[in-house]
């Protein structure tokens, strides 16, 4: 892709975050949802193949479709309460299409069939923007409204995201289609607190976003689509394939690992707020998450490849490690000491 265009979607990208979680006014945010969508379509389509124009057009027919919503929801409220200010959400019928609207631009289920088919179809770094960024401006129109939203209707999205999340990721072989399940299980962690502290849904966005672009960019920087590629990793990178096994441990959120301090977190606060049903069910469905991301693991370090293979013999890769991944790679690890400073910033 040319340079200039591909500065000019990433500043296109940049512009409409910054309008959707900076405005006070609905049709602000709207804009800026569309602006971020049609942005991210070059990018999704740039390989031009039939796969990645095929996950092009899905993104944007389903975008396309949570963006009326958003628009609907927000007339309707104006028309029944004279306001257009996002956090004067009052009324109900609008908070229920928000909150459908919401859960389909940011894939939780049942509204989660496009993601990975979305993700499948597009490279490994536009796959890490449309599991992150894509998914900031949707999270700031939650956490906005988390006063007026529904808690019985959030909560079941949340549990069903967490179960399907974890039960469809166990199955797969593509990378892509496994980070993409895994994104649908972490936002049911992040749907089932934001009505009751959505500044925790928040910060467990910030640790999510951080765990996953550091493992994005180390399967990019391995060129790894497949689990039977990553198999054959060790032998290129083992430094590179230990921090990706430690890495993924803390995406599925085992202490003394960074990702356990939002599961932690938010544990905490569903028992504080008598929810122990639920906090039971969730710690269980991440048992599920626990055990691909242990599949992806052991392929990644456990597995050396057999001697007969029939593919070209794989050197030691001495290309030094790139300085994102490891800034990345150790604050994924080892930012549980902080979590007092962080609890007590909640």
């Amino acid at each position: 892709m040319n340079p200039q265009a591909k500065l000019i979607f990433i500043s296109s990208l940049l512009l409409g975050t910054t309008i959707t979680i900076s405005s006070n006014h609905w049709i602000m945010a709207w804009t800026g949802l569309e602006i971020n969508t049609l942005a991210i379509l070059p990018l999704i389509s740039k390989s031009h193949h039939p796969r990645a124009v095929e996950a092009a057009t899905k993104y944007f027919l389903v975008q396309a479709a949570a963006s009326a919503l958003v628009l609907f929801s927000s007339m309707t409220n104006a028309w029944h309460t004279g306001q257009w200010d996002i956090t004067q959400l009052t009324h109900p019928t609008s908070s229920l299409i928000l909150t459908a609207a919401i859960s389909i631009k940011l894939g939780l289920v049942p509204f989660h069939f496009w993601f990975p088919e979305v993700l499948q179809g597009s490279s490994l770094t536009t796959g890490l923007l449309l599991s992150t960024a894509m998914k900031f401006p949707p999270i700031t129109l939650l956490y906005m409204t988390s006063s007026s939203l529904n808690p019985t209707l959030l909560t079941t999205l949340a549990v069903l995201s967490a179960a399907l999340g974890g039960w469809m990721g166990l199955n797969q072989t593509q990378i892509r289609k496994i980070m993409a399940f895994s994104s649908i299980s972490h936002l049911g962690w992040m749907a089932i607190i934001i009505i009751y502290n959505p500044k925790l849904t928040l910060l467990n966005f910030y640790l999510y976003t951080l765990m996953t672009a550091a493992v994005f960019l180390t399967f990019n920087s391995m060129k790894v689509l497949k689990l039977s590629t990553l198999m054959t990793a060790w032998t290129k990178a083992p430094s590179l394939s230990t921090t990706l096994l430690l890495t993924l441990l803390s995406l599925a959120g085992l202490p003394p690992l960074t990702g356990f301090l939002p599961k932690w977190l938010i544990i905490q606060e569903l028992t504080k707020q008598d929810m122990i049903l639920a906090a039971v069910i969730m710690s269980l469905l991440s048992l599920l998450g626990l055990f691909f991301y242990l599949r992806l693991a052991y392929c990644a370090t456990i597995t050396l490849p057999p001697h007969t293979t029939n593919h070209m013999k794989q050197w030691h890769n001495n290309k030094p490690i790139n300085p994102m991944i490891a800034i990345l790679t150790t604050m994924s690890i080892m930012l549980l000491p902080m979590s007092p400073m962080m609890a007590s910033a909640l």
